[in-house]
């Protein structure tokens, strides 16, 4: 965390300056502007969900490293931080999430607002399902579930009704055998959703392209997964424009 003022205002195509420290490894994906009093939510994998005001978080120089948000929460075993969700106040909205079995549930943005230090359940999950990804919605929004054997499915947020904060949830798709969800999507015609595969390959394809169907449906074809380019990895939509940076296992 660092004050706004930190980086001085340049003119258009300045060189810029270093924004975080870093390992060779790791990069920057995301900066967020927020209020020291607003709240970063975080949700695990297994579908508990942490807060931290923003003024927790600690201060450190343009230049510094950072110190990892998994050391300031209290994460049980095999519980890693799935997805975050900066909020400014409690209220006028849902959490929109998604399961790797294709599990989905929208909840009341104000039932998250009475933190413990441990965190809450956001979901209740079966055994052998994790929760893949969050997203804040206004109850309008359209969904897409892509999965790992290459299908996607777009349908209404209206589809799901609000539900308690404990709640299993319902099905966002139907999945094939040994399929799995792999990302989860707010579906906007003016972008594109890049898929990237196992093995390397990735295809742009326009939002609009992708048909509403209801929800609970299998799907179409977002991708044909061969053993030339392998299954799918990770979805994300972008606009023209956008710099797209991919790392390996290696």
């Amino acid at each position: 965390r660092l004050p706004i003022n930190t980086y001085r205002q340049q003119r258009r195509g300045g060189k810029g300056v270093i924004a975080a420290g870093k390992n060779d490894e790791d990069f920057v994906e995301e900066i967020l502007v927020a209020n020291t009093h607003d709240y970063i939510l975080f949700f695990t994998n297994k579908g508990k969900v942490h807060w931290q005001k923003v003024y927790n978080l600690p201060e450190a120089s343009r230049t510094a490293r950072g110190s990892a948000i998994a050391n300031m929460l209290q994460l049980g075993k095999d519980e890693r931080i799935q997805a975050y969700v900066p909020v400014k106040k409690f209220k006028d909205g849902f959490l929109f999430m998604a399961t790797s079995k294709g599990v989905v549930k929208k909840t009341a943005l104000e039932q998250f607002s009475r933190p413990r230090r441990g965190g809450i359940i956001a979901l209740s999950l079966d055994d052998d399902d994790e929760l893949i990804g969050v997203r804040m919605t206004d109850g309008k929004q359209q969904m897409i579930l892509a999965t790992r054997k290459g299908f996607a499915a777009r349908f209404r947020e209206a589809d799901v009704r609000a539900m308690g904060r404990t709640a299993h949830g319902v099905r966002g798709i139907r999945l094939r055998q040994t399929d799995k969800v792999v990302s989860l999507v707010v579906a906007d015609d003016n972008q594109s959703l890049l898929t990237v595969t196992k093995k390397g390959f990735g295809k742009q394809t326009t939002v609009s392209d992708y048909r509403l169907i209801g929800r609970g449906g299998s799907g179409v074809i977002n991708m044909k997964c061969t053993d030339r380019n392998g299954m799918i990895v990770s979805v994300h939509s972008v606009i023209p424009g956008d710099e797209v940076m991919l790392i390996s296992q290696k």
